[in-house]
């Protein structure tokens, strides 16, 4: 371990150590009707790390954690951390096998979990060894999480681990294949706090809402960024558009990160709707996990006028990259803006060389909130980074005159069709300007002749019909003839993961056996 001269480690428990003595009687985390102050938080984080000590867990080792968000993720978490050992969360919502591959690859030694996902989970425990398993909720698995904390001792061991050692293994949705476990550092995330806080307002005395699920990198960061730096968040375990709204109102929140699905459902409830809540104390909307629609963007600034909106580009292996502040919003339509605090970025074409403005290159950022590398898959890892320290998530983009990067597409989403490449965000921009359309995606399906032919998933606005041969030629009206899609399909949804990363594997393989 290398300790700095001068210098305390950056640790993420170190915020809820801090506010359990600055703003003890504070409140912290709140969910429905129970409320932690900052001094609950720090002593119950405390009980978590010397439960798990004390079950014989070694600094280093690997904690599964299957949870929604709930007013105990940061108080684990924090306890985690305290204790020296790293958090893997996982989706309750996965499939015994998708959680078993979690454990097994990370090599967890211990999990906690919500017992509503116990006939899940059980078979999963009962074929493997764990040092201890603790329950949420009931005895399913074994020992309850609240006795856990009522026997174990209220101390914080403050194990010293290395700020540029993991505090998480955060695995990857596996849209493209076998998820991999994102190794993230406990400096990546406490500067990713620090940076939340001074962007969007998340200091001492601040409210805001954990709406994306927390076991998503995320949804983590802007969630815990709030008991990091003396803020209160307030937990919604499933996501609602009038609950989020009500919520909203009802503590007063300030700042609230969302993803582009979750306006495209607000804005169905309808304006007199979304008006009949008192939103006044909101100050800032901020918007990540996938591309955000610009008749959308249009949509929240004409509807929360008060509202400052941001939009955010980043990935689980690079963290933040981007960020477009409200006075760019729609004056750049489909900027992600410019790099975020301590960013650098560059274009580069497929031999490795920069592209000029206006140009279309992989996008490659250096921070200090990129990963560590992919857990026992060095090969991965050297592929999407460079000998000097750039990270590539496998986007394509472009940079104005200004230095506004806009996301093109990704690599693997590419089509290419008689040789040519063609980029289905520009198609899904295309039509989500016809009026019936309220969601898209785009891809490509095989063809015989082309290699690959334009395919698109569309869901209509409620109450509104629109059929396959006017979307074509709409899009024919807007963009060059060999763009238009040769295939529309229909549907009542898109198929999305929990951080509202639309699955365009999953739609690809539908419209190609269309």
């Amino acid at each position: 371990m290398t300790i700095l001269a001068g210098g305390a480690q950056l640790n993420i428990a170190n915020g809820i150590r801090e506010f359990a003595r600055a703003r003890a009687d504070h409140p912290a985390v709140i969910d429905g009707s129970q409320t932690l102050t900052y001094r609950q938080l720090g002593e119950r984080s405390n009980r978590v790390a010397t439960a798990l000590l004390e079950a014989g867990l070694q600094p280093g080792d690997r904690v599964g954690v299957i949870l929604g968000n709930r007013l105990e993720y940061p108080e684990i978490a924090a306890g985690i951390a305290k204790a020296g050992l790293i958090m893997v969360p996982a989706n309750p919502k996965l499939s015994g096998g998708e959680i078993s591959y979690i454990l097994d690859h990370s090599q967890s030694r211990a999990v906690i979990a919500d017992t509503v996902v116990a006939e899940t989970l059980s078979p999963v425990l009962d074929e493997r060894t764990f040092v201890a398993v603790i329950g949420i909720g009931g005895t399913d698995f074994g020992p309850e999480y609240e006795s856990v904390l009522a026997s174990a001792r209220d101390v914080d061991p403050s194990v010293v681990v290395d700020e540029g050692s993991p505090f998480v293994i955060a695995y990857t949705s596996g849209t493209t294949g076998k998820p991999k476990g994102v190794q993230i550092s406990h400096r990546s995330r406490c500067l990713t706090f620090l940076a939340t806080a001074l962007e969007w307002g998340l200091g001492p005395g601040r409210r805001t809402i954990a709406v994306a699920p927390m076991y998503h990198g995320a949804g983590f960061a802007f969630a815990y960024a709030a008991v990091y730096c003396g803020a209160t968040v307030t937990m919604l375990r499933k996501w609602d558009p009038e609950a989020a709204l009500a919520m909203m109102e009802r503590e007063r929140a300030n700042s609230v990160f969302l993803v582009p699905t979750h306006a495209q459902m607000m804005r169905s409830l309808g304006e007199d709707a979304i008006r009949s809540f008192d939103l006044s104390a909101l100050e800032t909307f901020y918007f990540n996990a996938a591309a955000m629609p610009f008749p959308l963007k249009e949509w929240v600034v004409a509807t929360f006028p008060h509202v400052d909106l941001y939009e955010v580009y980043g990935s689980t292996e690079g963290g933040v990259v981007t960020c477009l502040r409200p006075e760019d919003q729609l004056r750049k339509p489909g900027s992600v803006g410019h790099p975020w605090f301590l960013t650098e970025l560059k274009l580069l074409d497929p031999e490795g060389e920069p592209v000029g403005p206006g140009e279309v290159g992989e996008l490659y950022s250096r921070s200090p909130y990129l990963m560590n590398g992919y857990l026992g898959d060095d090969a991965a890892t050297a592929a999407c980074t460079t000998v000097d320290g750039f990270l590539t998530a496998g986007d394509l983009a472009r940079a104005d005159e200004e230095g506004f990067i806009s996301i093109i597409d990704r690599v693997k989403d590419m089509i290419v069709s008689g040789g040519v490449n063609i980029y289905p965000r520009e198609i899904e921009d295309a039509l989500l300007q016809h009026p019936a359309v309220d969601q898209v995606a785009v891809t490509g399906v095989p063809d015989e002749q082309w290699g690959e032919a334009v395919a698109a998933m569309v869901v209509p606005r409620e109450g509104m019909s629109v059929d396959e041969a006017d979307l074509i030629e709409h899009c024919r009206a807007h963009l060059a003839s060999f763009k238009a899609p040769k295939l529309v399909r229909f549907g009542n949804r898109l198929p999305a993961n929990a951080s509202g990363k639309i699955l365009k594997r999953q739609i690809r393989e539908e419209l190609s056996a269309t």
